[in-house]
């Protein structure tokens, strides 16, 4: 029988403006949008892998909230610590790229969010804690301002006091963070990952953002040597990750990895056929929390979290809410050509 546990994220809400049939935005003159974010694709993924999901975050106090405060409810998450204030959802332009053309994201009003504009002591940490079982933060967070950062440590510590885990995804973005606050990037990280339980990032979060140095120029070398150091400085329970291999024809290759209990767990590389990448690190993330969860062994995990990963590459939209019998199908492999 399968665990269920009450997980929360912790993010802001953003509107996905995105321009259809990998046109660019100077070409087209129509744009399809969404509701998306690292915390609401996480949510969503634990709530249809049947786990009880919320998120924390606050939506402008308008008809945009609630349009995006609907999409969460359709999600299946629980809007219970979803604040509504101010009037500014923030957003970002996807162009889709294609051949050697990379996919481009822009992002539109963000700092000045509803979300970013938070006071403080706008969430209630302690009522949140003793409803959660696992805290998903992201890094991303850390980069928009004091407060959110403030947010993020607040409920971390909260979570940790009530028994629950935090588990922590680096997602270091140096494009999002002011040139000064990069400066300061490292200890705000730092805070993060000691009292993180379950962190998610790789070799290259280790050497630009932490600042390692390593003995091996290949990325495998570089993740088995510089992860058991960090999982050691910060008393981390599991570091996971993935590592990509961009080919052609928008076929990439996807390998994953976790390290726990002094052991280094490396997958077998699977291929992503991409019709859209953004969001499949979090359904990586969501298979690694599953798994956990679960029990399942470090072999079965890594496979399961990197066929959830490999299946979010097929699904328009960063938000895939994979079942685990769809999920278990891509780890083996099995392709029907049409179910009926």
């Amino acid at each position: 029988m399968k665990a269920h546990k009450r997980i929360t994220a912790f993010g802001e809400v953003m509107m996905r403006l995105a321009v259809p049939n990998y046109e660019t935005l100077s070409q087209s003159r129509s744009l399809t949008y969404a509701f998306t974010g690292t915390g609401v694709n996480i949510a969503a993924a634990m709530a249809r892998l049947g786990h009880e999901a919320s998120i924390v975050t606050t939506v402008p106090d308008n008809s945009l909230g609630d349009a995006a405060a609907a999409s969460l409810r359709a999600l299946d998450l629980n809007t219970r610590f979803v604040r509504a204030e101010g009037s500014i959802l923030g957003s970002y332009y996807l162009e889709t790229g294609y051949g050697m053309r990379p996919t481009r994201v822009t992002y539109g009003s963000r700092k000045n969010s509803s979300f970013n504009s938070t006071a403080k002591e706008a969430y209630n940490t302690m009522l949140i804690a003793e409803n959660t079982d696992y805290l998903h933060l992201c890094g991303i967070g850390l980069a928009m301002n004091a407060n959110v950062r403030y947010q993020m440590k607040s409920l971390a510590e909260q979570v940790k006091l009530a028994g629950g885990s935090v588990v922590f995804d680096c997602n270091y973005r140096s494009t999002l963070w002011e040139e000064e606050e990069r400066r300061h990037a490292k200890s705000y990280y730092e805070e993060m990952l000691c009292l993180a339980d379950i962190v998610m990032m790789n070799e290259r979060d280790a050497i630009s953002l932490l600042g390692y140095q390593s003995s091996f120029e290949g990325r495998t070398e570089q993740l088995q040597e510089l992860i058991p150091m960090i999982a050691s400085k910060y008393a981390i329970k599991m570091i996971a990750g993935t590592q990509r291999e961009v080919g052609p024809d928008h076929h990439h290759m996807i390998t994953g990895y976790m390290y726990k209990d002094g052991m280094m767990k490396i997958g077998r590389p699977m291929n992503a056929v991409v019709l859209d990448r953004v969001g499949a690190g979090d359904a990586y993330t969501a298979g690694i929390i599953h798994s956990n969860i679960n029990g399942y062994d470090a072999e079965y995990a890594v496979q399961f979290a990197t066929a959830a990963s490999i299946l979010a590459h097929t699904v328009p939209g960063d938000t895939a809410a994979l079942s685990e019998q769809d999920i278990v199908r891509a780890m083996h492999e099995l392709a029907p050509d049409i179910e009926r």
